[in-house]
């Protein structure tokens, strides 16, 4: 099997330099790097918002968590179509502005007294749904702009970022709703969303991509149809999406107990909340620094299997804390950042992966069919995570739904991907276009 020029050489030990050279990769950086960190505070603040201001209870919480991931469900497999035809920037941008003017609104209408449930599961909806078209588009723009031996790297540098987002934002939101006030912590995201804008924006790559006016474009249900036929029929990408699916579906379930285990059974303000969600946010960056050594070092697939049993493991721990904050909160701590390191190992690795073996004409639709299956059943946990908590309380449903998330690494030590060495298989042919 022929392979890729993605193992690493004393030549690609200048990519990281090269790379950051690049003004256009360093606008993209910067743009997503803003764009994740408002992303970020704004999964912290609208659920914090709605427990701690409206009294929302676990149903309620598990509804807006649902609605806010319905997008992913509904519009992933369009939106990959639509990357494959038009430029990421422009859907970047657009992105970032509706966010922005989406949480700006919110903001007003939180210092009018009028921002009740209804409002903000309408926020949480449009937000939820743009950031789709954004997550889609920002991953299909790097294989754009970069060579195919500086993805590993490029990525490395993307997550790092998000990585830094995971850091600032629950903690920056967590300590607003705390200390000031929701409308402050939302509009703190609608100005992130708005540098992000404003970096982007300035990118002047052009993106060889079809002209939407090309008259040969075969149609958006077409094009959805080839990237599902796509995935399916590649046993390393139809593993990243069982495995997925069972660990986002789990993983849902298991933040919505958490985000009501925390303040109301483990009596924690929303500064600890946000402290502890933070503690993630330094271990993947780690996690982003290993992804760009180890997989190289011991084999894709062990990293990949071995990162992912420790990293969703380590939450089976959380329903035995118990006391005073100060015992409580470091420990949070410790499990955030251990699931933080190995859960970014994984999440690089697994980018690495999928865009190495997937044709450049087709990374938008993999990359939403990737989406759209692995994430498409978070609504459904978050639900579920919400009855469960109802009726069996929220420690009991934190084991239960942690023990979930194992199904995961289970799914990928039994596939082919498990196999995967150190360099990995060159791409497949563009598939010819369903008739």
């Amino acid at each position: 099997m022929p392979r890729s020029s993605s193992a690493v050489s004393d030549s690609d030990r200048s990519v990281p330099s090269s790379l950051w050279r690049d003004r256009d990769f360093r606008r993209l950086w910067l743009g997503q790097t803003a764009s994740q960190l408002g992303e970020h505070a704004s999964l912290v603040v609208l659920p914090l918002f709605a427990v701690l201001t409206l009294n929302a209870g676990a149903g309620q919480l598990g509804a807006l968590r649902a609605v806010g991931q319905a997008p992913i469900l509904l519009l992933s497999l369009f939106v990959g179509a639509w990357v494959d035809r038009w430029r990421t920037r422009t859907m970047m941008v657009l992105a970032d502005a509706g966010r922005a003017v989406a949480l700006g609104a919110a903001a007003v209408a939180g210092l009018l007294g009028v921002l009740g449930l209804p409002a903000l599961l309408v926020v949480a909806f449009v937000v939820g749904a743009l950031s789709v078209f954004f997550d889609v588009a920002y991953q299909a723009s790097l294989v754009r702009m970069v060579r195919r031996d500086q993805l590993v790297r490029g990525n490395s540098a993307l997550e790092g970022s998000r990585s830094a987002a995971q850091i600032g934002g629950p903690a920056l939101g967590g300590a607003l709703v705390s200390m000031l006030s929701a409308v402050v912590a939302v509009a703190s995201s609608a100005v992130f969303f708005a540098l992000s804008f404003l970096s982007i924006r300035r990118i002047g790559h052009r993106e060889p991509i079809p002209a939407r006016s090309d008259k040969r474009l075969p149609r958006v249900w077409r094009q959805i149809h080839d990237g599902l036929r796509f995935v399916a029929g590649d046993s390393s990408l139809r593993t990243v999406c069982l495995a997925s699916a069972a660990f986002q579906f789990s993983f849902a379930a298991v933040m919505t107990v958490y985000l009501l285990h925390l303040p109301r059974g483990l009596h924690l303000s929303g500064a600890a909340v946000g402290l502890a969600l933070a503690a993630t946010g330094p271990g993947a960056l780690l996690g982003s620094l290993l992804a760009a050594r180890l997989p190289n070092r011991f084999g894709h697939g062990p990293v990949l299997v071995s990162a992912a049993a420790l990293g969703d493991g380590v939450f089976l721990l959380v329903p035995a804390l118990g006391g005073a904050p100060a015992v409580t909160v470091p420990a949070l701590i410790a499990v955030n950042f251990v699931f933080g390191t190995f859960s970014q190992l994984v999440n690089v690795t697994v980018m690495a992966i999928r865009q190495t073996v997937t044709p450049d004409g087709m990374q938008g639709r993999v990359a939403a069919t990737i989406n759209f299956v692995g994430m498409g059943l978070t609504p459904l946990g978050s639900l579920l995570g919400g009855m469960l908590a109802e009726a069996r309380g929220t420690r009991t449903s934190l084991l239960l739904t942690a023990a979930g998330m194992l199904l995961s690494p289970v799914l990928m030590a039994l596939s082919p991907l498990s196999r995967l060495g150190r360099t990995l298989p060159a791409p497949s042919a563009t598939p010819a276009p369903s008739a």
